[in-house]
């Protein structure tokens, strides 16, 4: 067996009731669908043209792109089938021709007349249904697939963008935690590789509240899918980049400000508190501010000096923006004075990811290269922490929607790790290799609390962290009380066999060693320097019975 690649380098959430119940079809037109084909035809063959146009300085942007961007390009290797050998054998023709003339087989289909079933015995005709048919009992029932399109009010989407050997797609897949339920809805097929995707209600028509992805790919274009409309072939509204040029042809920086971007999209940042207003990173150096009224760049922000990977705004200071540079800076902007509102901190390593901490409003973490994380108060020079979170770059950072200090990091050193960064005194609660490879991102469900998905080299994985009795000993006092009810009195590892997990385990190798995981238990700590320092040791690893997970009385 083969094994192949499936790639998840990007994923998102959509909250409860912010899709339709009943997602619209579309029905494409010969004459449509061969518009869009040949459309993108002419794009590949323009883009492969513009190519040879690039200056070495434009080559080498493109190449550090590629390369930095969570490692797509570089996880795809094109995996040689396997030849089948087997050959029919000569006398088993032979013997097959005896047996088709020894019966007739030859004429067996042939036949001078179809059969009258009207002048049969007992006069037998078929029914128009089986409501009809008196001698079947198991009449028509809702079709299942009719009843899966239609969505739940419990019912979470998590869209990601997916690379295998043969095509990207954007996914959305339903997820229902009562019903432990996880399945592809529907997809769409995308013309280059996904890099970074961002959710956002904001109908770019007319205003009105939607269901929608902003995707950013290998291309300087922004591509908006309505996630409520099934079997599109191409986005609702695309945020065009500017074209490729040469180094001589190169436009001046006033003339750049209504323009989009010239390289790929690292990253994207929808406004909740202003609903038209979409941020991006790209690896030409900027950020873009678009006004998706408009559907054009409205402001240009260039205080990087090298590629801008992470872009995020502030959960309620609506004018705050928090960016992130492979020229090992941070900054927050005042986007109302763009130009001379801009607060930096210099880090050990390109940044890789930055999140503001929507618990304590002050405060944002930033990730970098080389496996550190840092907590930094806007109102101070220095970090308020400084971890050794993982042995390789942390490509992925996500905080509980509802717990404060529970802090979930991945890495390409394979490991998920889960933290309490409560009070500033960072502390390790559990690490665990998924068996996934590379870990590119990870994002908590809006609903639940402690239901984390993650993408990897290879595939996906939707994770309630709870089976960890570690994490439940250590976060019971935070939980609600729903959840907390859940989980009193178990003190042991639950047995990972959700309808959840299981989908998500249907595409790991079948030589995969799925012996039991390395768990740290509460009290371990990482490695601590700067301005925090903790003493805790590596909890010894356990052998735990597994037991079915206790369930909150309705």
């Amino acid at each position: 067996m083969s094994k192949s690649k499936n790639l998840v380098p990007c994923l998102a959430w959509v909250k409860k009731g912010c899709a339709k119940q009943k997602p619209d079809k579309v029905t494409i037109e010969k004459e449509e669908l061969r518009r869009i084909i040949e459309e993108s035809q002419n794009k590949l063959d323009a883009d492969d043209a513009s190519d040879n146009d690039m200056s070495d300085d434009e080559q080498d942007a493109v190449a550090a792109a590629i390369e930095k961007s969570q490692k797509v390009a570089g996880a795809i290797k094109t995996t040689p089938g396997k030849v089948d050998k087997r050959k029919r054998k000569q006398d088993d023709s032979e013997d097959a021709d005896d047996i088709v003339k020894k019966y007739g087989l030859k004429d067996y289909d042939n036949e001078e007349s179809a059969p009258d079933f009207s002048n049969s015995i007992g006069g037998l005709t078929p029914f128009a249904s089986n409501e009809e048919d008196p001698y079947i009992t198991l009449k028509d029932d809702v079709d299942s697939d009719e009843e899966d399109f239609i969505l739940k009010s419990t019912d979470n989407l998590l869209v990601l963008g997916r690379i295998t050997e043969e095509a990207a797609i954007l996914e959305v897949h339903i997820y229902n935690e009562e019903l432990n339920n996880l399945f592809v809805h529907h997809d769409y097929i995308l013309p280059t590789f996904p890099l970074v995707s961002e959710w956002m209600d904001f109908d770019v028509a007319d205003g009105s509240k939607g269901n929608f992805i902003a995707l950013g790919t290998m291309e300087p274009d922004i591509g908006i899918w309505d996630l409520d409309v099934v079997d599109s072939l191409e986005p609702v509204c695309v945020l065009k980049g500017k074209k490729k040029l040469s180094k001589k042809k190169e436009m001046k920086k006033k003339d750049n400000l209504t323009d989009g971007h010239s390289s790929s999209v690292l990253d994207l940042s929808w406004n909740r508190n202003v609903r038209n207003v979409l941020a991006s990173a790209s690896a030409d150096r900027t950020v873009c501010l678009w006004d998706l009224a408009e559907g054009k760049v409205v402001s240009t922000l260039r205080h990087h000096e090298k590629e801008v990977q992470c872009v995020t705004w502030h959960p309620v200071e609506q004018q705050l923006l928090l960016t992130g540079s492979f020229d090992n800076y941070a900054a927050v902007t005042d986007c109302r004075t763009p130009l001379d509102s801009v607060k930096k901190w210099k880090f050990d390593g390109e940044i890789e990811r930055a999140l503001w901490n929507h618990f304590s409003p002050f405060h944002f973490l930033a990730s970098t290269e080389k496996g550190m994380l840092y907590a930094v108060d806007i109102r101070q020079e220095k970090p308020l922490f400084t971890l050794s979170a993982h042995e390789q770059e942390v490509t992925g950072i996500s905080l509980s929607s509802q717990i404060p200090g529970l802090l979930v990091t991945t890495s390409p050193d394979k490991y998920l790790k889960v933290w309490d960064i409560q009070d500033s005194k960072p502390s390790l609660i559990l690490s665990r290799n998924l068996k996934m490879d590379i870990l590119h991102c990870v994002s908590c469900n809006p609903d639940h609390p402690f239901v984390f998905a993650i993408g990897g080299n290879k595939d996906f994985k939707v994770w309630d962290i709870r089976e960890s009795a570690a994490v439940r000993r250590h976060f019971l006092s935070r939980m609600p009380a729903p959840l907390a009810a859940e989980c009193a009195g178990d003190d042991e590892d639950l047995p990972e066999d959700t309808a959840a997990d299981a989908m998500a385990d249907l595409n790991m190798d079948d030589d995969e060693d799925m012996a039991e995981e390395e768990e740290m238990m509460t009290g371990d700590r990482g490695l601590i320097k700067a301005s925090q320092s903790t003493n805790g040791g590596l909890a010894k690893k356990k052998k735990r019975k597994r037991k079915k997970k206790h369930t909150a009385p309705m």
